[in-house]
């Protein structure tokens, strides 16, 4: 018998790639291309959405071939992508009338300032789980459906559709224009409780339904790719985060990862129960194989990952990112200061978009070891801020913390958040969650997997970090930490301004 593979698309913030998995979740196939980042004005920052089209168009194949297999070998392909980035597009001709706007764009700063007073903004949180913020898709629809000339008037007449990026790369592989309940859940739009577009929230944000996709559970049907995996079920659309809580398989209420990438993002399963935070977090929809969904909280961070690149690229305290650890291990500690990373705000649970970054305790003892580990520290002690909001809102202890992404492959940032947490992080195996969760999920579709304990199967752990550090000590330094957080506030805010 002709063995089979699941095939992932992961359409990340700043590339894409494409990973054949088998069914023991082993990759045996990859191909990866990055993509231009834009940023034509001071807090703008788009992407071409042909550009990441065309890439998925050479990586398919690509990976097909560094896997040894035929596209007729492939079960499903699930697809996760970068959130909250808006792509508005000709229904005939498939072309975007802009550039994509990514989800790190803060372009509508003044917009969001302006519907926070409009009538019916209290009602946001509660219907849709999240706060209004330049950070979701909504405002950005809005803004452009406000600054492209006729575009709204297209849009009323179903011409021009919009999507995040699982919808349109979603359509150009099958014609169908779809979402999965992850990804409308991040768009503002979207009931939480019924998972289909609000109409009190679609009227308040003035969108025209004409161009909205169809919700769908995360797994199930998306349709049939007619080009690049012809003959190809795509069997799960999942946003990233979400795809990384379930390749890690935190199935279970109370289990948490946290995947650290340009942004860090935690994540924990509360099940069925919709905990509508009271502590900064976001009630979002973790995931949902079947009739009924599992919920999460999240936090989100801006900078993590690219902080590292910041301090390499701008600064130049560094030559490659890995020196970053090398730096930082020459030191015990952070030698009294402390960086607070709010470039372009504070996201959970902080939610400041006045908020700047801050260096600060500096003294002439201070060398470029105790800079080094001061920017490690500054994920650890993010990653603290949201895992005690997490726990507050849950009720639950996270008893451990899985982690994936680029910066978990620093050991000493992981044995640093353990100490800072106090409880143990585990990085897995199979460190592509994102991807893997994304095929665990179209795999489950097709029937290739049989269930969550099956996947569950597959999970091993790699490496694990134990909590190590005087907690008395930690707790001291936090407090220093929240100081700092705080004095970071009310840079960005106009004399005699309201803070966001």
């Amino acid at each position: 018998m002709t063995q089979r593979y699941v095939l992932a698309l992961d359409q990340g913030t700043t590339s894409t790639r494409c990973i054949v998995f088998d069914r023991h979740a082993r990759l045996v196939g990859l191909a990866q291309r990055a993509h231009r980042q834009r940023y034509p004005r001071s807090g703008w920052v788009e992407q071409d959405a042909m550009e990441i089209w065309r890439t998925v168009e050479r990586i398919v194949p690509a990976a097909l071939r560094d896997a040894g297999i035929t596209v007729e070998q492939v079960a499903a392909i699930g697809i996760a992508n970068q959130r909250e980035t808006t792509v508005v597009w000709d229904r005939e001709t498939g072309v975007p009338v802009r550039p994509a706007i990514v989800w790190q764009d803060i372009r509508t700063e003044e917009l969001v300032e302006r519907l926070r007073k409009a009538p019916g903004a209290h009602r946001i949180t509660e219907l849709s789980g999240l706060p209004l913020a330049t950070y979701f898709a909504a405002p950005r629809l809005r803004w452009l459906l406000d600054h492209v000339d006729g575009l709204r008037a297209r849009a009323e007449r179903g011409e021009v559709l919009f999507g995040t990026m699982e919808s349109w790369l979603i359509w150009n592989l099958t014609g169908i224009h779809v979402t999965d309940v992850t990804n409308a859940g991040r768009t503002l739009l979207m009931n939480l409780a019924t998972r289909q577009w609000d109409e009190e929230l679609v009227r308040f944000f003035d969108i025209p339904r004409a161009m909205l996709p169809r919700i769908e559970p995360s797994t199930g049907d998306f349709g049939t790719a007619r080009t690049v995996a012809p003959g190809v079920r795509i069997g799960a659309a999942l946003g990233d985060q979400h795809a990384a809580l379930f390749g890690q398989t935190c199935f279970a209420p109370g289990e948490t990862e946290c995947t650290y990438g340009t942004g860090g993002f935690l994540m924990m399963n509360t099940g069925a129960d919709l905990i509508r935070s009271e502590h900064g977090l976001l009630t979002t929809i973790g995931y949902q194989v079947g009739p009924d969904p599992v919920y999460a909280l999240e936090g989100p961070i801006a900078v993590t990952g690219s902080l590292v690149q910041w301090v390499r690229d701008i600064v130049g305290l560094i030559a490659t990112a890995p020196e970053i650890e090398t730096l930082a291990n020459t030191v015990d500690d952070n030698g009294g200061c402390y960086l607070v990373p709010a470039f372009s705000g504070l996201y959970a649970p902080h939610w400041r978009s006045d908020a700047r970054g801050l260096l600060i305790g500096l003294t002439s003892y201070v060398t470029k070891g105790h800079l080094a580990r001061a920017v490690l520290e500054a994920t650890a002690w993010q990653t603290r801020d949201v895992v005690e909001a997490m726990n507050a809102d849950a009720g639950l202890r996270a008893q451990s913390l899985r982690v994936a992404g680029g910066m978990a492959a620093n050991n000493l940032l992981m044995q640093i958040i353990a100490d800072v947490l106090g409880v143990p992080v585990m990085r897995p195996l199979v460190t592509e969650t994102v991807s893997l969760g994304a095929a665990y999920a179209a795999g489950l579709a097709v029937g290739y997997w049989p269930d969550l304990q099956g996947l569950r199967r597959n999970w091993r752990v790699a490496a694990q970090w134990v909590p190590q550090a005087d907690r008395s000590v930690r707790d001291e330094e936090y407090e220093r930490w929240q100081r700092a957080v705080q004095l970071s506030v009310g840079w960005a805010r106009p004399a005699g301004g309201a803070s966001t």
